[in-house]
């Protein structure tokens, strides 16, 4: 799990991709590469999840590619054999986490209240996705949290945009941002593939410069 969560700290971006056809998998791992975002949550919000994920595990295997989204022990079942290498949750799903900890595979369970965060590190759980980040109270909100559980990790989700995400990344408990505006569904419907490398560009270099800010 260390190894994950280092390289995702590295990148400080994690796309978040919701994708219709498992076709447009290879053009939009592609895309994210070369922008210099080797990594992507594809999520279980369309019947092509799994086999998006196969794809690019297959055809990208120096990527990072994880299941989002994931509701159920066999959503996250199918994202393991399809070669997740690590999975995302939108709630805290006890039964989902402890499959995964079986599994060998980091999980990341959504939170947002401090009694969700204890029952997670009850749970063996020290990174988590903080969802829905702006409609929950945004960066105060997290910040409150971090006073009484410090130990915790956050990789922040819903409402992030180029706009926020530096001062999310500025705070020393956030280790990414989850990012849905690099890919957009329509867009990859629509083959714009070269806008998805564009964005993801963008996104590094304020990664970059928050990072020489610190």
């Amino acid at each position: 799990m260390e190894v994950i969560t280092n390289k995702i700290t590295e990148l400080g971006v994690v796309p978040v991709i919701a994708i219709d056809n498992a076709e447009d998998a290879t053009p939009l791992a592609q895309a994210l590469t070369t922008g210099g975002l080797p990594c992507v949550e594809i999520t279980f919000r369309t019947p092509a999840a799994e086999e998006a994920i196969r794809i690019i595990s297959q055809q990208y295997p120096a990527m990072l590619v994880g299941g989002g989204t994931v509701l159920t022990i066999a959503q996250a079942r199918k994202a393991i054999q399809a070669g997740a290498n690590f999975i995302v949750t939108p709630g805290l799903d006890p039964e989902v986490v402890s499959f995964c900890q079986q599994m060998e595979i980091p999980v990341f369970p959504g939170v947002m209240t401090p009694t969700e965060l204890q029952q997670a590190l009850n749970l063996g759980c020290t990174v988590m996705k903080f969802f829905p980040a702006e409609a929950a109270g945004g960066i105060p909100f997290l910040q409150a949290l971090s006073g009484p559980f410090k130990q915790v990790q956050f990789i922040p989700l819903g409402g992030i945009s180029p706009a926020n995400m530096g001062e999310y990344l500025a705070l020393p408990q956030v280790l990414a941002v989850g990012g849905t505006w690099l890919a957009k569904q329509e867009q990859i419907t629509a083959g714009d593939f070269a806008g998805i490398e564009q964005r993801a560009r963008e996104a590094v270099v304020l990664v970059q410069a928050v990072r020489r800010g610190r």
